[in-house]
């Protein structure tokens, strides 16, 4: 089984564990993992890595994301999305568009944001959705995010309800719900999503993803995926082979451009990520060699 990235466009009302299982069954291997998870009701982008890709996953989890959502106005749930219990409603037809678009811009930029209480977010070793479906008191700490983009495409007016689609730029850790649930609040008529896709983490694009996970689903290769998120640090075939035993590069350290670079030999394979000890280069992580052979 070759070594790879595998990007899914993951439908809705299922998990991202479904599609890891999904994966694992066409591909013939139990090593599959992914970076970063999307909730059953969200459709879009997941990152499978597969086999000794699954190494390269810890330097994709952080990448800033972008998603194309649906908040209603007018109505909160338990759960700040549609697969929750509704509870309260409220007659949301006497905010304006430039309300909605002002309460929008309080939530640009860097904030504290408090996540969904039905999340996975671990409370003294337990998930938050665990908790809060046990009918438990959950108290999440807020958190600093970012979003940099916080976009309206259209707002729409059915029944006292708005319904306003929006496109978000932000990093990773950042709730979508709770944006959702936030702007219901500060507009004092609570709100919650109604649906959600995941358009882009980092420079992958759902675009290139692919709907079925078949046998011969293509994967990007683990060379490409790190020079394009860290950047590429060239080595020789001595150095690859140093780096591989474990040994440091002495005084190469000048030849760094970025912080932990994907450091690739002659022949294009990813040797590891590396990273500065003073002056000389030594391996943060190492592939197997016949993942990037």
């Amino acid at each position: 089984m070759p070594s790879g990235i595998l990007l899914v466009d993951k439908p809705g009302a299922i998990t991202s564990h479904d599609v890891v299982a999904r994966a694992r069954r066409a591909l013939g291997t139990r090593k599959i993992g992914h970076a970063g998870t999307l909730d059953p009701m969200a459709t879009g982008l997941l990152v499978l890595g597969v086999d000794g890709a699954t190494r390269l996953l810890t330097y994709l989890v952080g990448l800033d994301k972008t998603y194309e959502a649906t908040i209603r106005l007018g109505v909160a749930t338990d759960s700040d999305d549609a697969d929750g219990q509704q509870t309260a409603r409220t007659d949301a037809s006497g905010v304006d568009d430039d309300a909605v678009r002002a309460g929008i811009r309080d939530l640009t930029g860097e904030i504290d944001q408090v996540p969904s209480r039905v999340s996975a977010i671990k409370v003294a070793g337990r998930r938050a959705y665990d908790l809060a479906r046990a009918g438990e008191h959950v108290e999440l700490k807020a958190r600093r995010v970012t979003v940099s983009r916080f976009d309206v495409r259209e707002i729409r007016r059915t029944d006292g309800l708005l319904d306003v689609d929006v496109v978000v730029d932000c990093t990773s850790g950042t709730y979508i719900r709770a944006l959702a649930r936030d702007l219901g609040d500060t507009l004092g008529v609570g709100g919650h999503l109604t649906a959600l896709r995941r358009t882009r983490i980092g420079p992958f694009s759902v675009a290139d993803a692919v709907t079925e996970i078949t046998p011969d689903a293509a994967l990007h290769a683990p060379a490409e995926v790190a020079a394009a998120v860290l950047g590429v640090f060239p080595v020789t075939a001595d150095e690859a082979r140093d780096l591989r035993h474990g040994k440091r590069l002495i005084g190469a350290a000048e030849r760094l451009t970025d912080p932990t670079p994907a450091a690739i030999d002659p022949d294009g394979a990813l040797v590891g990520i590396v990273e500065r000890r003073g002056a000389d280069v030594k391996s943060a992580m190492n592939m197997p060699e016949e993942a990037s052979s």
